[in-house]
């Protein structure tokens, strides 16, 4: 089912202010190091939930950091509610998800440009292979 433009407008303010508060959190944590990223918000067509897909950079420390900014999830949707009081009149549930797709595409490439080529040598694939 497609999002409404009532869904896509609320992601995409939430999805600016979540990433504005996620970075203030962070430069209040001294974590200088690490760039965060929110790629993408979708709401529940009831607006009660909004799940947040979040890139974390480097890679090593993404686990780690999203674990923290759950346990913090409370007080991210407080910070927020008060960003968003005019906009919307009640704030919803947050639900934190990492994004791995740049990781996957990154992958991807690295499997393309090596020499694990399938493409080039076919035998490298498990259903070509005979038993």
């Amino acid at each position: 089912m497609e999002e409404t433009n009532r869904q896509k407008k609320i992601g995409g303010v939430l999805q600016k202010d979540l990433t504005d508060v996620i970075q203030e959190e962070l430069r209040k944590a001294g974590e200088n190091r690490v760039i965060v990223s929110v790629s993408k918000v979708r709401v529940t067509t009831d607006l009660s939930i909004a799940k947040a897909y979040i890139s974390i950079f480097p890679n090593e420390k993404a686990k780690p950091i999203l674990e923290e900014l759950k346990t913090m999830k409370s007080q991210l949707k407080h910070q927020i509610a008060l960003r968003t009081k005019n906009q919307l009149r009640k704030m919803p549930d947050l639900s934190l998800f990492l994004d791995d797709s740049l990781e996957h595409i990154d992958s991807i490439e690295k499997a393309v440009k090596g020499n694990s080529d399938p493409i080039k040598n076919p035998d490298l694939l498990d259903k070509r292979k005979k038993s």
